[in-house]
């Protein structure tokens, strides 16, 4: 019984990271296929370096 117990509790990491690998996979698919474009690569990254540079600013309000 303790046997199944233990069994069953180290498959659960195992099938985590699997849902988190297909999550990661089937969530940006469509963006690298979008990236395979030079002006949607451009975009992306802009887009992508605003965005940082805006979270970056707002925590460094927040920690004055």
């Amino acid at each position: 019984m303790i046997y199944t117990f233990w069994n069953n509790l180290y498959k659960f990491p195992r099938f985590l990271i699997a849902v988190l690998v297909g999550f990661f996979l089937t969530t940006f698919q469509p963006i690298f296929k979008l990236l395979k474009n030079k002006k949607y690569k451009l975009i992306f990254i802009v887009i992508t370096i605003t965005i940082i540079r805006i979270i970056y600013l707002i925590l460094k309000i927040m920690t004055e």
